[in-house]
This record gives structure tokens, sequence and C-alpha cells, in this order.
């Protein structure tokens, strides 16, 4: 599916510079990482950051050993630098992807690096949950997944969807460092053009371009944080 939007986006650019061409496309290469990534790893991480604050001392279920052990992966994770992760999983990527470069293939470390991540930025969010809530929640016979869907998440969105946007951020740069391995993107390019062939105004443009995304994202998700907010402002 990739391989045939790129050959639609190249048809299509032919009229363009090929450098402006090919900086177009590193943009949607950068966008297909970052979000594709982003939704991956939510996938992973919003329930390892839900079953964090379900399990912990205190919690709804609290159970020590399962909290432990989430809690024990997520540090670890998080403490490997994205750059050597990139690398370490590599084995793994060329096992699920086929091979170990291109953007779908910088996609499985990228997911690995942010689903830890996000877990704590989901356990951090629903831990500012007001208590009472939760307690009115329960005394009304409510069972533990309608507390988690209808009082945890219901009321925690607003920091959810700021967690979102920081996350977006994060990965966007992460995204960028896959290309050192071949990842491509804007990352890629800034390092093929700018740093090896010495052409600075084109990893200026790179870097100009990501500072973009990144405000562009920044503020599309200050936006809907602000719609989604019940607070008396």
């Amino acid at each position: 599916m990739w391989d045939e939007i790129m050959v639609y986006w190249q048809q299509e650019g032919s009229v363009m510079t090929p450098m402006v061409s090919l900086l177009l496309e590193s943009v949607l290469v950068t966008l297909y990482m970052t979000v594709v990534s982003t939704v991956a790893a939510y996938i992973l991480g919003l329930p390892m950051g839900i079953a964090m604050v379900v399990t912990a001392p205190g919690g709804l279920r609290p159970n020590h050993v399962t909290y432990r052990i989430l809690d024990f992966v997520a540090n670890i994770v998080r403490s490997v630098p994205f750059l050597i992760l990139l690398i370490l999983v590599i084995p793994l990527t060329r096992a699920i992807v086929g091979k170990a470069y291109g953007p779908t293939s910088a996609i499985v470390p990228l997911v690995l690096a942010a689903a830890p991540f996000i877990a704590r930025m989901v356990e951090s969010s629903l831990q500012e949950v007001d208590k009472g809530v939760i307690e009115a929640a329960q005394s009304m016979g409510a069972d533990l997944w309608t507390i988690i869907w209808k009082v945890l998440l219901a009321e925690a969105r607003t920091s959810l969807i700021v967690g979102a946007t920081i996350v977006l951020g994060t990965v966007l740069g992460y995204s960028a460092m896959a290309g050192i391995v071949g990842g491509g993107g804007l990352g890629d390019i800034a390092i093929q053009y700018g740093y090896y062939r010495r052409e600075e105004d084109v990893m200026w443009v790179s870097v100009i371009l990501l500072v973009v995304l990144v405000q562009v994202m920044q503020y599309v998700g200050t936006l809907i944080s602000k719609k989604t907010d019940k607070r008396v402002r």
C-alpha cells in the first residue's frame, strides 16, 4: 500500500524540482511513520497504563506482582536510548516486516519505544481523576469496566489528549533518528544530504519542516484539549 502511495505521489510531483519533490515526499513519509507508530503504540500502551493504575497499591484491583512487572517493563524500555533500541530490535524488525530499512520497518522500534512512554502518560493522566468521583461510581454499584470507561477515561480525556500531543511530538523526533539506519523521512534527508553531502541548506530545510510539523501537532492537540475541557474558564 505504501509503495503504491509513493508511486502516485512521484507521478503527481513530477512537475516539481527533484529536491522539492523529495522533501515533500519525506514529509509524507515522516507523517506516515509518526501517525501509524503512535496509533499502534497506543494499542499497546493504553491498556498497559490502565492496568498499572488498576493494579497499583490503592488502585481498584491492587495486585503487587502485576504492577511490579508492568512498572519494571516500562522503566527498562524507557531507559534504553532510542538509537540503541533501533539497532537492538533489527532482528525482530526483519522477522516482522521482512527487512530492516524503510519507513514501515522503522515503525517496529518506534512502537516499542513509544508504548512504555504512553503507558506512563496514561498512568499519570488517570491518577489525576478525583478519587471522590471514583468512590461515587463504586457506591452506585458500577463494575470495574464501567469505572474504567465511563469514569477514569472520561474524566481524564483532556489530560489524555494533551499527553497524546506530547507523544506525537516525541515519536516524530524518534522518526528523525530512524534516518540513521535508512528509515526514511526528513531525518533521512537531513543525514544523507545535509550531513554526508554537506548540503547545509537541505539540512536546515529538513529541520524547519520538522519544527513546523511539531508546532502544527501541538496547536491541533491544544485546540482539541480545550474543546474537551469541562472546567470553567
